[in-house]
């Protein structure tokens, strides 16, 4: 038995929802997590077609890349497709979850997708989000210590990248006076105690930290416990928006247009002006990527492939790369077989259906 819950909790393991920008709207949308599933349809976008497709595959969770709700909803009466949608997901007891942005800065989301379909290796994060990593400190009786600093590991603290149990620790002397009404489990209420303490430090991830915190709580032995977190200002190269990385051979400017059209299944590209060099270093960011192009000239980008350029965006390029703009339907297309491939992995005897329904908004001529 799988509820909304279970669906929500996978995709959260490599999108977790605390590193979706401020502005997004990510999570459960429309529906109730403690719901049993029926099926599950994964779509880029929630139109009303797609709430009829749910419906008629007996699927009752919507798993949408984009957020059907985005700026909030002040009535319900029909007179737009997300009012329209939203009113039949309600009527027809379907819930729908949006990643979004989660994806979007997940190491293994949306760009990640269009690197591996451009099959671009040594890749790194175009833009790594700073100010998520914290750090844990915390004091315990030297002798329990390593029993401590493993159960915050069993919660995930100390991970970082493709490492695991980082954590630091000095041995010290603490001291306390139990008072009135304590039940203190070193020495007793009125008497000062002086213990062999350890401090420790372990790094943990910011969407983990509450359960890190709990772990703590659950595993040490004081009473009272003393602790503090705080935010590393460090990036964490692992989070963040965008990918770069490299062609297995160089090619000139139009043969990677051809390439670009053929494996991006887009039919149209805009573009910048063109430097009669090769191309051997791709940057790219899926949906609208104006504020990434000064870091695709920073990372050494000889193209950045993104969307919803401006008029004047193309300026900014100044003859340090090409910029291309290939449609933000075309851009995160293969993330609904992303999320797709996940999710039956995840489930392996359950109905994951990819959406038959081609939502992009643009047609071309």
């Amino acid at each position: 038995m799988i509820h909304v819950k279970d669906v929500a909790q996978a995709i959260e393991e490599i999108a977790p929802l605390a590193y979706a920008e401020d502005f997004d709207n990510v999570g459960l949308l429309v529906g109730d997590y403690n719901e049993q599933v029926t099926g599950i349809l994964v779509t880029l976008d929630t139109t009303p077609e797609v709430v009829e497709e749910a419906i008629e595959k007996n699927c009752n969770l919507i798993v949408s890349f984009h957020p059907i709700i985005f700026s909030g909803l002040k009535k319900l009466n029909g007179k737009n497709y997300v009012e329209k949608a939203v009113m039949k997901a309600i009527k027809n007891g379907i819930n729908i979850y949006a990643t979004h942005t989660a994806l979007d800065n997940s190491r293994v989301g949306v760009n990640f997708k269009i690197a591996e379909q451009l099959k671009l290796f040594n890749t790194k994060i175009l833009i790594p989000k700073a100010n998520i990593i914290k750090q844990l400190i915390t004091y315990a009786p030297t002798e329990h210590a390593e029993v401590l600093k493993n159960a915050l590991y069993d919660a995930g603290a100390g991970r970082i990248g493709n490492y695991d149990s980082c954590g630091f620790s000095v041995e010290g002397k603490g001291n306390f006076r139990p008072m009135g009404g304590s039940n203190p489990f070193i020495g007793k209420v009125g008497e000062l105690v002086t213990e062999d303490e350890t401090r420790i430090e372990v790094v943990m991830p910011q969407h983990l930290e509450g359960a890190i915190i709990k772990a703590l709580y659950a595993n040490h032995l004081y009473e009272e416990i003393a602790y503090s977190t705080f935010t590393l200002n460090n990036q964490n190269p692992y989070i963040g928006i965008g990918m770069v990385g490299d062609l297995e051979e160089e090619m000139n400017e139009q043969d990677f247009f051809d390439y670009l059209k053929q494996e991006m299944n887009t039919p149209f590209i805009r573009h910048s002006k063109l430097l009669n060099k090769k191309i051997k270093k791709v940057a790219v960011l899926g949906g609208s990527g104006a504020f990434g192009i000064k870091n695709a000239i920073a990372a050494n980008a000889d193209v950045y492939i993104t969307a919803d350029l401006k008029y004047h965006d193309f300026f900014t390029a100044e003859n340090k790369l090409v910029l291309t703009d290939i449609g933000h339907f075309e851009s995160e297309q293969f993330t609904k077989n992303l999320i797709t491939s996940f999710l039956k992995e995840k489930f392996t005897n359950f109905v994951v259906f990819n959406s038959g329904i081609n939502t992009n908004p643009v047609n071309y001529c």
